[in-house]
């Protein structure tokens, strides 16, 4: 099987070829002119004489391929090698060149059997390559291979209390299922609580299934499951550990390798959503507005308005969904009533910090909404001369944890893990992570009452972060952790 089959060779052939070609050994062109193919040849590149119409010479010359470039000069052989490749190899990511002169009924049936076309009047090479032939295409093309080998319904599962970015992305994917035949679904286990999360699932009218805690995953109700903005079953979502996962898009960097037929981890990128973003675009499926408006709000969270850990990618994605989007549903969005129980916990968070240099960690109780934790630590970061900021609370016999830093060398995701891997889950980004720790695991607690508890879980996770932090190397002085000289230390308790 090879990665790309070339059939014909005319200009436009010669010049995908000789630009694809340099590194690409599982690459075969198939032409009927012996000059051509010694050409090629000549070039380092693998090439057999044959007509690329003859189902007998291309069962001899190959027995698959991911991805099929029809691209000879003459529009009826490029017609009959596109309807050659479509029956041979059923699976394969057909590019159909139209040919000089290409008639309206050739035209029809070359754009019928490709997935992706190139017009000689229209389309520039470099745009072509940088769409179709670029590094992660084979993972678009493996992505629908592996949708379609699904006979049933897929339940994509985003991670637990959901942010934009996980609910956009399992949005998409469904509508990717769906576009190549799968019917799928966008489940997750907790809660929307958070006031813009809430306005973004009403206002763009996207139909969730939430799992209630108690709730178990019939494996005879769906036939596949995959995981978006989180990469393992059990980790930040309550299907069991042992789960078996088709599909796993995700960009955050994992605790270790995802297991799944198919997986896209892109940690360069800052969002989920501009994974989905190509994925749609490559597969030339038409952005809905709510789909367009979804992603595109994924994107603008997850990158802190592209401020935030943002990549070209993020960008580029953000620019095709911009003209389908509907940008007045996301001021809509961007603008809730801010809840009293939101603002009572950013209260409590402040009143309750301790602060040791640049460094703020601070517990508010009890919660009754876990999407207050991360704006609190947002808000906490613009305090002065704080670089990192931590904020947890407790709830249900969990301990969540968010935090976030700008302007430091602390990696935040490694640090939690440091922190708080081994008594629970942590993990995430440079600049922004979570952990999530059982009561249990920290002693004795569960029935003390709220102010003992809330001191007994302050001791332990403040303590543990802050050893943390104070372990790690030094830097050029800002925050010499060990070095008393280099801060002072604010401690409020966080019984008042």
């Amino acid at each position: 099987m090879v990665s790309r089959l070339v059939l014909g060779c005319g200009t436009v052939g010669q010049t995908l070829v000789e630009a694809i070609a340099d590194g690409e050994s599982n690459m075969l062109v198939v032409d009927d002119a012996e000059s051509r193919v010694d050409a090629l040849r000549e070039e380092g590149v693998s090439a057999t004489v044959g007509d690329p119409t003859d189902p007998e010479a291309m069962r001899e010359s190959v027995d698959g391929a991911d991805v099929v470039v029809v691209a000879n000069r003459e529009p009826e052989t490029n017609r009959q090698a596109a309807e050659l490749a479509v029956e041979l190899f059923p699976e394969a990511y057909v590019i159909g060149y139209l040919g000089e002169g290409c008639g309206p009924g050739q035209r029809e049936r070359i754009e019928t059997l490709s997935d992706h076309v190139i017009d000689p009047t229209q389309a520039l090479v470099e745009q072509v390559l940088a769409v179709t032939l670029g590094e992660y295409a084979i993972r678009t093309v493996n992505l629908r291979r592996t949708i379609r080998r699904i006979d049933g319904t897929l339940a994509v599962f985003m991670h637990d209390n959901p942010d934009p970015d996980a609910i956009a992305s399992a949005v998409a994917l469904c509508r990717v299922a769906e576009a190549v035949g799968t019917e799928a679904v966008p489940c997750y286990f907790g809660d929307i609580s958070h006031q813009e999360n809430r306005a973004f699932v009403n206002l763009l009218e996207l139909d969730l299934r939430n799992f209630a805690a108690d709730e178990a995953v019939d494996p005879e109700e769906f036939a596949g499951i995959a995981l978006v903005d989180h990469s393992r079953p059990g980790v930040n979502d309550q299907l069991p550990e042992d789960t078996a996962i088709d599909i796993v898009v995700d960009h955050h960097p994992p605790k270790e390798p995802p297991e799944a037929e198919f997986v896209d981890l892109r940690s360069d990128v800052g969002a989920t959503s501009t994974l989905l973003a190509e994925h749609i675009q490559r597969l030339g499926i038409d952005f809905s507005e709510d789909v367009a408006t979804g992603l595109l709000y994924g994107i603008r969270v997850d990158t802190k308005d592209f401020s935030r850990e943002v990549s070209t990618a993020d960008f580029e994605a953000a620019s095709h969904l911009l003209p389908h989007a509907n940008v007045g549903t996301l001021e809509r969005v961007e603008s809730p009533s801010v809840s009293a129980d939101t603002f009572e916990t950013i209260s409590r968070a402040i009143r309750n910090r301790r602060v040791e240099g640049t460094v703020l960690a601070t517990c508010v109780g009890a919660l009754s909404d876990r999407d207050a934790l991360a704006q609190a630590a947002d808000h906490l970061l613009n305090m002065e001369s704080i670089t990192t900021t931590l904020v947890y609370g407790f709830r249900d016999g969990t301990v969540y944890v968010s935090a976030r830093a700008r302007g430091t060398d602390i990696d935040l995701g490694g640090t939690l893990r440091s922190a708080f891997g081994q008594i629970g889950s942590a993990g995430g980004h440079a600049d922004m992570a979570g952990a999530q720790i059982p009561l249990g695991l920290l002693g004795e607690v569960e029935d003390e009452e709220e102010a003992s508890l809330t001191s007994v879980v302050s001791e332990v996770i403040t303590d543990r972060f802050f050893e943390t932090i104070q372990s790690l190397p030094e830097d050029d002085g800002e925050y010499a952790p060990g070095g008393e000289a280099n801060f002072e230390a604010t401690v409020v308790d966080p019984e008042n």
